[in-house]
């Protein structure tokens, strides 16, 4: 079994900046993917960042040119460093990870981010 902890969250005013942190734990060799999604009241999650092992990375649209991922993969560990945050950036984060192709994703219990105005 995996479990995934975050940890990073909170309430900034725009324009701050937070890191958001997501260690791995349990039956893990190694982890193909990692990253991070969030859902707004009312919308559909959607991605963040992604990251995998190799050290490609996806961005959402969003938040290209503002966040970065980065992984440290002797520790197990996600991080996003989010700069500039908007009110729209107000969402539970949800840390994601993919041990391999084809398996399940394992999901974090999620980070409230909330940015004011």
């Amino acid at each position: 079994q995996v479990q995934l902890v975050e940890s990073g969250g909170g309430l900034v005013q725009a324009g701050e900046s937070l890191r958001l942190s997501c260690q791995a734990s349990g039956s893990i060799t190694s982890i193909n993917l990692m990253g991070w999604y969030r859902q707004a009241p009312g919308k559909q999650r959607e991605l963040v960042a992604s990251m995998w092992r190799g050290g490609s990375t996806i961005y959402g649209d969003s938040v290209k040119g503002r966040f970065t991922i980065s992984r440290d993969n002797a520790k197990h560990t996600v991080y996003l460093q989010m700069n500039s945050l908007k009110p729209e950036d107000t969402a539970v984060y949800y840390c994601n990870i993919n041990l391999s192709p084809g398996t399940d994703d394992y999901w974090g219990q999620g980070t409230q981010v909330t940015v004011s105005s």
